[in-house]
This record gives structure tokens, sequence and C-alpha cells, in this order.
């Protein structure tokens, strides 16, 4: 029986809560308090994590362990490796209280409605402050979608822009416009990229290089791997890696943030998202190192905020959606899709080069940017009609910088529209003329994007129709899919019937 020891207040430290300027530490007393932290498996075969993104979060808590221990904070800390591990949080936090029979318990708002209530479960007197990481709150959110038959991210994102005088002359947007769209997104030419600087990487330390050794253990039969693991695991290394990206990549991120190429896994994204959502950098950092890189004249306006529209747009956003609906939200699935997810999403082995390209990124480096995520993985799931849980449980598994309130909703409204249009206002659907435009991947494909039928059709564009047409009636409802509806009508009823049979074969795994 462990020893029993009395402690004022006990403050609960999750894996993506890694923050030194925390609201927690302003409610705890070095002298008095105590600390508690736990590594346990559940959290990374509660869906079947990639091997990248656990030992990211478990190099990253030991780092933050060790300096809170350098600091002289009492800390309670269950390691993976540790024999008395029961590898749930749950139970483990119960045995923490048992221990230390604290008076209070606090935890910074959790980012996972999953573990919130099972926190509250374990323990109901549990205090959840508001967590100060974000530029705006649940609260804000919710009064801001009172009374709005829309949630529609412009008008959020303009609201906050003004809020926290990002970007703006005055009253005034900086460059008369809210967004700069029409100068962003570009192809590559045809000879590829422009000459790039490599990204800055972290090779691993001794705390890394053990938590591989680990995972690679505990974990042998997940997906992924850890070859190519060169993450920011601390907040030096974050900040190292943010003035990187604005320095070298940030002055093209714009131009061409929608862009893919063969075998280029990073091109000119940023490579924080990990470190932003494990509060290893605070967005305000980021976007006032966007934000002064144009005031500088180092990078263009249409760059710049395209980048920080992600940041204090989209990242705040999804947030928002996340909090507002959960957790019916994670039920939604409008366009009843019941396809199960390809096995081929956890191996590359298929002849689809895009996909075969994506994901083999994917399961090597833990990452794809957010084009590859919504244009090519996920259009693919969204046209073949998978049931929408099982592609969010693909998301939430298989990249480093995947938590649940960012990634749910960006697979649930954003690329699956199983929300109904909460988020969007149209399905992102597309043939696969749209990958052949953003990227080289189409050249050497054995599928023709241009064609629907036949066996050198590619599958993406079969889908394509195939998805209309399943769908018609309820896409009807939907203002913008009137064009593209119009165009499935001029479709004969042959070729209708012939994308139907091929579409089949596809469902099949026939190619």
């Amino acid at each position: 029986m462990s020893r029993k020891i009395n402690v004022r207040r006990l403050g609960i430290i999750l894996g993506d809560q890694l923050d030194r300027a925390s609201i927690l530490f302003e409610n705890l007393d070095v002298k008095q308090d105590c600390l508690w932290m736990a590594e346990v498996s559940g959290e990374s075969t509660h869906v079947w994590s990639h091997k990248a993104r656990t030992a990211l979060f478990l190099s990253a808590m030991r780092h933050f362990r060790d300096e809170l221990i350098a600091s002289q904070w009492p800390i309670e800390y269950r390691s993976l490796n540790d024999p008395k591990n029961t590898n749930s949080l749950a139970t483990e936090l119960q045995a923490a209280l048992d221990k230390f029979h604290p008076t209070e318990v606090y935890v910074v708002e959790p980012g996972d409605h999953r573990v919130r209530q099972m926190l509250l479960a374990v323990c109901p007197y549990l205090r959840i402050l508001t967590d100060q990481h974000f530029l705006s709150s649940a609260e804000e959110f919710a009064t801001h979608a009172k009374g709005r038959k829309q949630l529609r991210l412009e008008y959020f994102y303009r609201e906050l822009r003004r809020r926290h005088n990002i970007l703006m002359d005055g009253d005034l947007p900086v460059g008369g416009a809210w967004n700069f769209d029409a100068d962003n997104r570009s192809a590559f030419p045809a000879s590829g990229p422009p000459p790039q600087i490599t990204p800055k990487c972290f090779p691993p330390n001794a705390i890394t290089r053990e938590v591989i050794n680990e995972v690679g253990t505990t974990f042998a039969t997940h997906p992924g791997n850890l070859t190519h693991f060169d993450w920011p695991v601390t907040p030096h290394q974050a900040e190292l890696a943010l003035d990187d990206f604005i320095t070298h990549r940030l002055p093209f991120f714009g131009q061409f943030q929608d862009a893919m190429w063969t075998d280029e896994t990073y091109l000119f994204h940023s490579r924080i998202a990990a470190a932003l959502n494990l509060k290893l950098l605070h967005p305000k950092k980021v976007i006032a190192a966007a934000e002064q890189a144009y005031r500088e004249g180092s990078a263009p306006l249409a760059a710049v905020e395209g980048f920080i529209r992600q940041i204090l747009g989209w990242r705040e956003y999804v947030r928002g959606i996340y909090w507002h609906f959960m957790p019916s939200y994670a039920e939604g699935n409008a366009l009843a899709a019941h396809q199960p997810l390809p096995d081929f999403y956890w191996t590359a082995e298929t002849p689809m080069k895009c996909l075969q390209q994506t994901i083999r990124q994917t399961l090597d480096y833990g990452y794809a940017h957010h084009i590859q995520r919504l244009m090519v993985t996920g259009l693919y799931a969204l046209l073949l009609g998978v049931d929408p849980k099982q592609v969010h449980q693909w998301y939430l598994a298989v990249y480093v910088d995947a938590v649940e309130w960012v990634e749910l909703p960006n697979v649930i409204g954003m690329s699956q529209f199983a929300d109904g249009g909460i988020m969007a206002s149209k399905p992102y659907a597309a043939t696969g003329k749209y990958i052949q435009r953003m990227s080289n991947y189409c050249k050497g494909c054995k599928f023709n994007p241009a064609e629907a039928v036949g066996d050198s059709a590619c599958p993406f564009t079969t889908l394509y129709w195939d998805f209309l047409g399943r769908n018609e009636q309820k896409l009807k409802k939907i203002p913008r899919m009137e064009l593209q509806l119009k165009n499935l009508i001029r479709l004969t009823t042959e070729k209708r019937q012939l994308i139907e049979v091929r579409a089949q074969q596809i469902k099949e795994n026939k190619f």
C-alpha cells in the first residue's frame, strides 16, 4: 500500500498542456501543492496511434517534467515503463487522489471531450480553468454563434482581427481587404517548386532516443515509423522552428500553400502545428512574428494574411465549433456514408499515385499538409462514402499534430461534410482534375483524371460522379452545388450506369 500524503491542491497537467505560463500555475503554490502527469498506453490505443505521434507526446512531456523538477516543483509522474502503470488515465488519477488526498484538484480545460468527461467521472469536484492559450474562449464563440443561421469562418475571423488589432490599419484591414485568396494558392510550374531551404530539424537527444526505443517496443505493431523523427519537443526548439519558417518559407507560403509535389514533404509549410497543439508555442507569438515580417517588408501581405488566417481564424474557429456542438458533433453522418475505410490507408499500397504519395509520407513522417489531407485522403474518403467516424479515427491516429478539438471538426465538418453544412457551405467534392492541376502526382499514374469510365478512368473522377448521383436529392438543397448537379443531369443514362458499375468495382478495391 502506498504511503498517504496530504497536499493542499493537486494540479493535473495533460500531455497537450505543456505550457510553463499556464494559468494552472497561478492557482498553485510550489511549497504546498503537487503536480501530476501520467503516460498511459490507453491514450495511444483508443485510436491506433502512429508511433511518431506517441513519441512526440512522450518526449515533450518528459522534457517538460524535467523543467518542472529543475524549478523545484513537486511532481508525481507516472512513466510508460513503470511496472505499476495501469495504462489508464482514469485509474492513474484515482491512485494519485488516494495517495495525496488533495482538498482541491485543478486542471486547465482539456482539449478532448472524452478526457474531460473521464476526469470529471473520477473527480467530480475538479476545478476546470479557462485555457489562456487561445485568443477566444468557448464562451466567446457561443456568444458569436447566438442567433446566427450560419457559422462561417470569415465573420468570426474578422471579429478576432478587430478584437486583437491584428493586421489592421485603424478600423480597416491592412491592404483594404480581409483576405487575399486571389493572390494565393497557385500550383507549381512544370519545373517544380522554387529552391527551398530544408526546414530546421531537431535530432533526438538522450530523452527522445529513450522514448523512441520504448515506443518502438511497446507499440511495435502500430502504424508508421520513427526513422525520420526530428520534431521540436521543447519551447526553445519550437521557437527556433517558428523563426526558421518566418525567415525561409513564409514569403512563399501564400502563393504555394495548396500546391503538392512528388517526394516533397514540407515545401513552404510551417511544421509548427504540433508545437502549438502541445502548448510549446503560443499562437500570439506566432501571429506577431508573421505580422512583423509583413511590417518589415520581408514577406508579402498575401502570404502573411493567409498564414495568420490559419492560426487566428481557422484554429480558433474549429475549436469553437468543437465545444459548441460536442458530443453530438462526433456522431454526424449527414450523407449517410457507411463504407469501410480502405485498408491501404494504413499501408499506402494502392495504384493511385496521389494517395500512395500522401499516405506513404504520412506513415513515414506523421505529416501531410492541409491540401493533402483535405483534397487527397479526405476527398477520396468523401467520394467513396466512408463512414466519417472511421475517417476521423484515422486522422486522429496518424498525424503528430492531431488532437481531437482541431482534428474532429476538420474531418467531420470540412472534409466529410458529415455535419450537414455547419462548417462548410458545400462538400469539397472534385474530380481527379483538381489533383492534376495542383500537383504532378498524375504524371506517370496509370489512371487518367479526364476519364470517368473504363479501366484507365481515375477513381477520383468516377467516384465524383457517383457521389453526386447517390447524394443528388440531398445536394439539391445546397445552393452552391447547383452547377455541379446541372453537369450531372447532362450525363446520359448509359454513362451514369457505367459510372455506377465502375464505382462499385472501386469500392470493392478492384482496380
